[in-house]
């Protein structure tokens, strides 16, 4: 999906990427960042968010929770993260990242809700009363208040499977009732996902009508006596997609796949944002039509297309793995071409790293000529080395 975007924009990556893994100093099923450029996009997009009134809170998940990416980071200017889950949570406590905003899209779970308070996030969100009350009582106990956004849905939203959840627009002001007479918890804004999205057709972001309904959730906030700081519509959220955010009403956007220069909006590499992740493996074995790569990173909704081949300087077809089946190898359409076992394999596609079995190299020094490897981490964001 970025492979010509990231030849074209940033070949110096797949240089370095290429030659750590023909050096035998990164594995097959390695993703490579490059972490200087990676800082440079993040800047461009604090320095967009400051323009605008945009506040930002970054996702890490997409290149693996790392720690070192988070750093960089919130070096550029986006000083706080959104966690998706507790295990990142912990992961970017435990690193000294400040958390702004958990529990969208995953909720925090009962029993875990006093851990997370203590790691003092900006804002919880919430999908029903119920958690609500719960957040409400471990705050209590801890004898402080905590300010929460609501997830408001409603009919004709875009939900993605297994993100389902969220307090009903229709039920929305019985609800916050309920919910403000809470001494230990705040309402002081509301969120959804996706609230942007790339339309393949068009080649344009699309607002959805997720973004309508929490604008619209925000002004009964508002009319009810809340005092709403907080309208946060993540997904798409990069330099070019701000503005629409500003113009829509949003206060919040949740940078993620921006800061790689790999949201489908950068598949054409015009953003100002430069490809700074590709996916390194080899050739396993091959038969009279297709090589087949070791696997353990690709990613159902990759929208993988091809892969080059650094030591003959090929672009060949790609085949992508069926998502009932474990990616322990995929192919490539060799069309006579013949490659070896062992051979340098590179990919740029959109990922989660999060949900692979891969591990991540994190590189400096790329366009200063002199690429370093400061690390290799599993992809939960643990340093293996």
């Amino acid at each position: 999906m970025f492979l010509e975007a990231t030849l074209k924009n940033n070949p110096e990556l797949i240089e370095a990427a290429a030659a750590f893994h023909k050096k035998g100093l990164i594995e097959p099923n390695t993703y490579c960042i490059d972490l200087d450029s990676v800082g440079k996009n993040a800047n461009l997009i604090a320095e967009t968010g400051k323009k605008l009134g945009i506040n930002l809170y970054f996702m890490t998940k997409q290149f693996g929770r790392n720690p070192v990416v988070a750093k960089t980071i919130v070096q550029a200017g986006i000083e706080s993260a959104v966690a998706v889950d507790m295990d990142e949570a912990r992961v970017l406590y435990k690193n000294g990242i400040t958390i702004g905003h958990m529990g969208h899209i995953v909720q925090v779970p009962r029993a875990l809700l006093k851990e997370a308070l203590q790691m003092k996030p900006e804002v919880i969100t919430c999908f029903s009363l119920e958690k609500a009350r719960e957040i409400d009582d471990a705050a209590g106990e801890l004898g402080i208040v905590q300010d929460i956004l609501l997830r408001v849905v409603d009919d004709g939203d875009c939900i993605y499977p297994g993100q389902e959840g969220g307090i009903p627009l229709k039920d929305l002001e019985r609800t916050a009732s309920a919910i403000k007479k809470f001494a230990n918890v705040r309402i002081i804004g509301v969120t959804s996902f996706p609230c942007l999205l790339y339309d393949y057709d068009s080649a344009k972001i699309e607002p959805t009508a997720n973004l309508y309904t929490i604008t619209t959730a925000a002004r009964q906030l508002k009319d009810m006596g809340f005092d709403i700081a907080q309208i946060n519509a993540p997904s798409v959220t990069c330099v070019s997609t701000m503005p629409l955010l500003k113009e829509t009403g949003a206060t919040h956007g949740e940078p993620g796949h921006s800061l790689t220069g790999t949201t489908p909006l950068h598949s054409r590499g015009h953003e100002p944002e430069v490809q700074s992740m590709v996916y390194v493996t080899e050739v396993s074995h091959s038969d009279e039509k297709r090589a087949y790569v070791f696997g353990g990173g690709f990613y159902p909704r990759s929208r993988l297309e091809k892969a080059y081949i650094p030591g003959k300087k090929l672009i060949l077809e790609a085949r992508d793995i069926s998502p009932e089946s474990i990616d322990y190898y995929t192919s490539l359409e060799t069309e006579g071409t013949k490659l070896y076992p062992g051979e340098t394999v590179i990919y740029s596609f959109r990922t989660q790293i999060f949900v692979t079995r891969s591990k991540v190299a994190i590189i400096e020094g790329i366009h200063k000529g002199n690429p370093k490897i400061l690390g290799i981490f599993n992809s939960m964001g643990d340093r293996i080395r």
